[in-house]
C-alpha cells in the first residue's frame, strides 16, 4: 500500500506548481480596472504616484492596489500618504469605486481632500472591514451612512496634530444603533468597539450623550476612549464608571468659547479599574478629590490632569495603589505642605505640580528619590532652600520659586533648564564651565542673585537656542567663545555688563530676540546687524550709553517688529530708509508664532519688557503681535522723515525727548493701526496734520512741550486725551479750554463775553464785596459803640493770654 501510493505523492508538488503559477499570472477583473482607473481620473497627483494605473495594465500589480490571490478581485486599496509630504493626493472621491464589490480595506489617509466632504456612497461598501480617513482634511459633519458598514472593524477619522494636517469635521457624532456589530478598532464609535479616537476634531457635544450612546453597545469591550482637543461640554457624569474595562481615557483640552466640560471630579473614576491612562487636562474641573477617587486604580501608570480647579490634600500617611510614571497636576491645590505621597512612587518619570499652593522647603527625601526623571516642574510655587544636584535628564522647570544657594548641578543629558526668579547666588563659573554639560538647547536664569563676569567657557554649549541671564548682577563684557551659530534668543537685559558691541555676535546668524538693555555698553550701533543678523524680530539697546548715529544697515531687516533704541547718546538724523523695514511696512500680520516654540513637546514663549503706552509692561503671549519703534531720549536732530508714514502696520512710536524740528509729516496719519504715538518734548512746529483724525485706534497720545499751533483736528480720539497731552504748545480747540477764532486766534473760554456783555455789572462780585463790608461791621459796631461789650472783650482776651503763658511757662519754653 505505501508503494502504490508513492507516485501520487510525486503528483501533489506539481499540482501546487501549477496552481501557484496560474495566480500568479492571474489578471485584474476588466470592470474593476475601469472603476480604479474613473477613481485616478479625479484624482489630483502632484507627484505621479499613479503612473503606473494605465489602461491595459494589470490593475493587480499597481501601487498601493491589492488584489486577492485566487479570484482576482481588488481586495485592498491603500494610497495613504506620508505625513507632509508634496505627494499627496487630491481632489475628488469617485463612486466608481462601489465597482469594487470585494473591497475590504480602504485607506487615503494624510491625504488632502480639503473643501468636501467624506461621500456617503462610502457607506455602500459593504464589504469593508478597515477605512482609515484621517488626516485627510476632509470638512462637515460625519455621514450616517457608514453607520451601514455592518462588517468594518477599524475606523479611523481623526484629526492630526499638527495644524497643517486638519479633518475639520463638526456636528455630533451620529447614533448608529449598533449597525457596526463587528467594529473592533475605531476612531468613532459603536457596538463591540474597542478603541474610539475622535481626537483633535471639531465635535460638539455634550459628553453625556457620548457616553450614553457608547453605553447602549460597548460597555464590556470598550478598553480605549480618546476624544482630546475637541468642542465637548457638559458634566462628566457617574455613566463613565459602567466602562468597567476602560483602560485608556483621554478627555483633556475640551475648551472653546468656554464649552468646556466643567462640573465636579467623579467618584466613578474610581470604579475604573482597569485604566491605565486617565487624561482630562485643560478643562474646568473644580472640587475637592479625594483618595477614594483612587481607591481602586491600582493599574494607573499615567494621570494628566493639569489646568483644572481641583484641590486634593490626602492625609500624610496616604500610600497611593498605583505606580505612575507621569503625573500632571498643575493648576491643582495640593496644601502648603510638599505632597508626601509622591516618596512612593518609584517609577516617575514625568512630574508636573507646577502652580498647586506649595509653599515648603525642598525636601530631602524627593531630591534623593531612586527614580530618575525625564521631566520635572515645580513652577510658580512657594519652595524654599537649597538644591546641590537634580537627578533629571530632559527637562527641569523650577522657575519662580524661593530657592536659594549656589547653581544646582545636573545631568550631561539635560536640554531644557528654567530657574527663573528665584534666589539662586553666586558666580555662573563653574555651572558653565562644566565641560559635561554639552546637550543643552534652553537655559533661562533670569531674576537671581548672579554676580561675576560671564565665563569664557561655552565652546561645549554648541547646541545651545536660547539663553536668557536678564535681570541678575552680571559685569563684564560679552565674552569671546560666545559664539553660537543656532542661537536664537539672547537676553542679557538689566545687569551691569559694559564694552562695544563684540565682533564675535556676527556669528549669531540665526538670531531672533536680541536684548542688552539696561546695561553699561557704549560705541557704536554697528552697521554689520543688518548683515549678519538679518532674521532679528527684536532689537533692545534701550538705557546704554551707546553713540553715534544709526546704520543705515538697519534698515535691511526686513522682519524686525520691536526696534528699542531709547535713552541712549545717539545722534544724527533719523533714517529715510526706515520704510524698508518690511514687517512694520504691512497690515496683513498674523500672530509670529517665533515667539511660541516648542522645543521637543515642551511650549514656552518668548517675553519681553516694553515700553508702550507710556508704561512698562511684560509682553508674553502677546509679543508676537507687537510693532515698535522707540528712539526716544537720545539726541536725534532734523525732521520727522516722512517715509515713517509707509510704516502702516506700526502699533507704537515714540520719538520724544529728542531735538527733532520742523513740522509732522502728514501721512503718519495713514498708520491706523497706530495705538500709541509719542512726540513731545522736541521742536516741531506747524499744525498738527488733519489726518491724525483718522488715528481711531489711538489710546496713548503726547505732543506736549513743542511749538505747535492752529486747532487740534477733530475726532473722537484726539478729544479724549488730557490737556497734559497738548500742554506747552501754542493749540486751540477741545480738549482745550482756549476755543479757535475763524482766523486762528486764540481767545480764552472763560473770557469769551462780547463787547456788550463786557458793560455789564458782573453782580457776582458786587455781592461778594458787600457781604465782606457787612460782615466785618457787623463784629467791629458793637465793639465801637458800646463801651461794656469792648471792656468784656479786652478781658477775655486778657484772660486767653494769661492762660496761654502759664501753659508756656510750665513747658521750659
Amino acid at each position: 500500500l505505501p508503494i502504490s501510493l508513492f507516485p501520487f505523492l510525486l503528483l501533489i508538488p506539481a499540482i501546487c506548481f501549477t496552481i501557484c503559477h496560474a495566480n500568479s499570472n492571474l489578471l485584474c477583473i476588466q470592470s474593476e480596472r475601469e472603476a480604479l482607473l474613473k477613481f485616478k481620473n479625479d484624482l489630483i497627483d502632484p507627484s505621479n504616484r499613479l503612473s503606473s494605473w494605465v489602461e491595459g495594465g494589470d490593475c493587480c500589480k499597481w501601487v498601493g492596489v491589492v488584489c486577492h490571490n485566487s479570484t482576482g478581485h481588488v481586495n485592498q486599496l491603500h494610497l495613504v500618504s506620508p505625513p507632509f509630504s508634496p505627494s499627496a493626493l487630491g481632489g475628488k472621491i469617485n463612486p466608481s469605486l462601489l465597482e469594487l464589490k470585494h473591497l475590504s480595506s480602504l485607506d487615503l489617509s494624510y491625504n488632502i481632500f480639503s473643501s468636501i466632504h467624506i461621500p456617503k456612497f462610502l457607506g455602500m461598501l459593504d464589504s469593508l472591514t478597515y477605512l482609515n480617513l484621517a488626516c485627510t482634511q476632509f470638512q462637515g459633519v460625519i455621514p450616517h451612512n457608514l453607520g451601514n458598514l455592518s462588517k468594518l472593524q477599524y475606523l479611523d477619522l481623526r484629526e492630526g496634530p499638527s495644524p497643517i494636517i486638519v479633518n475639520s469635521l463638526e456636528g455630533p457624532i451620529p447614533d448608529y444603533s449598533g449597525n457596526m456589530s463587528f467594529l473592533e478598532v475605531l476612531d468613532l464609535s459603536l457596538n463591540h468597539l474597542r478603541v474610539l479616537d475622535l481626537s483633535y476634531n471639531g465635535i460638539k457635544q455634550d459628553i453625556a450623550e457620548i457616553l450614553q450612546s457608547l453605553s447602549r453597545c460597548c460597555l464590556d469591550s470598550l478598553k480605549s476612549l480618546y476624544m482630546a482637543d475637541n468642542n465637548l461640554f457638559g458634566h462628566l457624569t457617574d455613566q463613565l464608571g459602567h466602562f468597567k474595562n476602560l483602560a485608556h481615557l483621554s478627555l483633556a483640552r475640551n475648551k472653546i468659547s468656554e464649552n468646556q466640560l466643567n462640573g465636579t471630579f467623579p467618584l466613578c473614576f474610581g470604579q475604573l479599574e482597569s485604566l491605565e491612562t486617565l487624561d482630562f487636562g485643560y478643562n474646568l474641573l473644580e472640587g475637592v478629590v479625594l483618595e477614594t477617587h483612587f481607591s481602586r486604580l491600582s493599574r494607573l501608570t499615567t494621570l494628566k490632569a493639569s489646568q483644572n480647579r481641583l484641590r486634593f490634600e490626602p492625609n500624610p500617611s496616604w500610600i497611593p495603589p498605583f505606580q505612575c510614571e507621569i503625573i500632571e497636576l498643575s493648576h491643582w491645590h495640593l496644601g502648603s505642605k510638599f505632597p508626601q505621597w509622591l516618596k512612593f512612587q518609584n517609577k516617575l518619570s514625568v512630574l508636573d505640580i507646577s502652580d498647586a499652593g506649595i509653599s515648603d522647603v525642598m525636601p530631602t527625601w524627593f531630591l534623593n528619590l531612586p527614580t530618575q526623571f525625564e521631566k520635572l516642574n515645580l513652577s510658580f510655587n512657594q519652595l524654599t532652600g537649597e538644591i546641590s544636584n537634580l537627578n533629571v535628564t530632559d527637562t527641569i522647570d523650577l522657575s519662580s520659586n524661593r530657592f536659594t544657594g549656589p547653581l544646582p548641578r545636573v545631568l550631561s543629558s539635560l536640554r531644557i533648564l528654567f530657574l527663573s526668579n528665584n534666589s539662586f547666588s553666586g558666580s555662573l563659573s563653574e555651572f558653565i564651565c562644566n565641560p559635561s554639560i554639552s546637550d543643552m538647547i534652553v537655559l533661562f536664569i533670569d531674576t537671581n542673585l548672579l554676580i561675576g563676569e560671564i565665563p569664557d567657557c561655552w565652546i561645549q554649549w554648541r547646541y545651545l537656542g536660547y539663553l536668557n541671564l536678564e535681570n541678575n548682577n552680571l559685569t563684564g563684557n560679552i565674552p569671546f567663545t560666545f559664539g553660537f551659530r543656532n542661537l536664537f534668543m539672547l537676553n542679557l537685559r538689566n545687569n551691569s555688563m559694559f564694552g562695544e558691541f563684540s565682533s564675535i555676535m556676527q556669528s549669531f546668524v540665526s538670531l531672533i530676540m536680541l536684548d542688552l538693555s539696561e546695561n553699561h555698553f557704549s560705541g557704536s550701533v554697528p552697521a554689520w546687524i543688518g548683515d549678519k543678523l538679518s532674521s532679528l524680530v527684536i532689537l533692545s539697546l534701550r538705557s546704554n550709553n551707546f553713540d553715534g548715529h544709526i546704520p543705515q544697515k538697519i534698515c535691511d531687516l526686513q522682519v524686525l517688529q520691536i526696534l528699542d533704541l531709547a535713552h541712549n547718546n545717539i545722534s544724527g538724523t533719523i533714517p529715510k530708509c526706515f520704510n524698508n523695514l518690511g514687517a512694520m511696512a504691512t497690515k496683513q500680520k498674523g500672530y509670529n508664532k517665533v515667539f511660541t516654540p516648542e522645543i521637543y513637546d515642551f511650549p514656552f514663549y518668548f517675553t519681553e519688557l516694553l515700553v508702550l503706552k507710556g508704561r512698562e509692561d511684560e509682553y508674553g503671549h502677546t509679543l508676537g503681535l507687537v510693532t515698535s519703534i522707540d528712539l526716544s531720549a537720545n539726541s536725534f536732530i532734523g525732521e520727522i522723515p516722512k517715509e515713517i508714514g509707509s510704516l502702516v502696520g506700526l502699533l507704537s512710536l515714540n520719538f520724544s525727548r529728542n531735538f527733532l524740528t520742523g513740522r509732522i509729516p502728514d501721512n503718519i496719519g495713514n498708520m491706523e493701526l497706530m495705538e500709541s504715538l509719542d512726540l513731545s518734548m522736541n521742536r516741531l512746529n506747524g499744525e498738527i496734520p488733519p489726518s491724525f483724525s483718522k488715528l481711531n485706534f489711538l489710546n496713548h497720545f503726547n505732543v506736549s512741550y513743542n511749538n505747535l499751533t492752529g486747532q487740534i483736528p477733530t475726532s473722537t480720539q484726539l478729544q479724549s486725551f488730557e490737556n497734559l497731552s497738548y500742554v506747552g504748545n501754542h493749540l486751540c480747540g477741545p480738549p482745550l479750554t482756549k476755543n479757535c477764532t475763524s482766523k486762528g486766534i486764540l481767545t480764552d473760554a472763560t473770557n469769551n463775553l462780547s463787547s456788550s456783555d463786557g458793560n455789564k455789572v458782573n453782580w457776582l462780585y458786587v455781592s461778594i464785596v458787600l457781604g465782606f463790608v457787612m460782615g466785618f461791621w457787623g463784629v467791629v459796631a458793637p465793639l465801637f459803640f458800646f463801651r461794656s461789650w469792648r471792656i468784656a472783650y479786652y478781658q477775655k482776651l486778657d484772660h486767653i493770654y494769661g492762660k496761654l503763658y502759664v501753659f508756656w511757662a510750665t513747658m521750659g519754653m
